[in-house]
């Protein structure tokens, strides 16, 4: 549980205060709860930007002192505030990413940009950006590297009905592809990726 939060305020959670939750690869998970009750919080832990938190985060058998190894190449993380660099343009926020992990080809990348209808915006300043096309941009960049799990802080908050319908279609692609696993935050019931779970925070 979060140590910024009390007991009180995270009664009947099905992740917070239980014994054990697994995740496994492969499978996607919906944490559905109102605002405030932590789900961003439970998806930080697992990335590692936030150690506070008591209990323990087991991944693949080991306990990990820090998430570098599991950012570099098991995990990859759509916050809900993008993370983008406003002063790079959309190209180069998510080649940004790319460079370390040398994943996608240049070619992969312009066409995904192109999928998600940014491809007039290519070239455009993040901070130019509505915050619906910042969206877009975060989930292609995430895409960028290998992982085995994809972590997505309520990730279509921005997005209209066309456009959640294309992003959604191309996550399942990536995750096929890579047979890795999906925990996804939302406010409400989402039926998008016919989850195999339902965790209430």
């Amino acid at each position: 549980m979060p140590t910024y939060m009390s007991d009180a305020e995270i009664k009947a959670s099905d992740i917070y205060l239980v014994e054990s939750v697994v995740f496994e690869k492969g499978k996607k998970y919906l944490i559905k709860a109102n605002s405030g009750h932590g789900k961003s919080s439970v998806l930080n832990f697992i990335y590692g930007s936030n150690a506070n938190f008591s209990g323990k985060i087991e991944f693949q058998g080991s306990f990990p002192k820090n998430g570098f190894d599991r950012r570099k190449s098991k995990i990859s993380y759509v916050f809900q505030d993008f993370k983008l660099f406003p002063d790079l343009t959309v190209f180069e926020n998510i080649q940004l990413k790319n460079t370390l992990t040398d994943y996608k080809s240049i070619e992969e990348i312009n066409s995904l940009i192109e999928k998600v209808q940014l491809g007039g915006k290519r070239d455009r300043l993040v901070q130019k950006l509505s915050l619906g096309q910042k969206q877009r941009v975060a989930i292609i960049r995430a895409l960028c590297q290998p992982f085995d799990f994809l972590l997505l802080d309520e990730p279509f908050s921005h997005l209209d009905q066309e456009n959640i319908a294309i992003l959604t279609s191309i996550i399942e692609e990536e995750l096929d592809k890579q047979g890795a696993s999906l925990i996804m935050t939302s406010l409400v019931e989402s039926k998008l990726f016919g989850f195999d779970k339902v965790l209430n925070l």
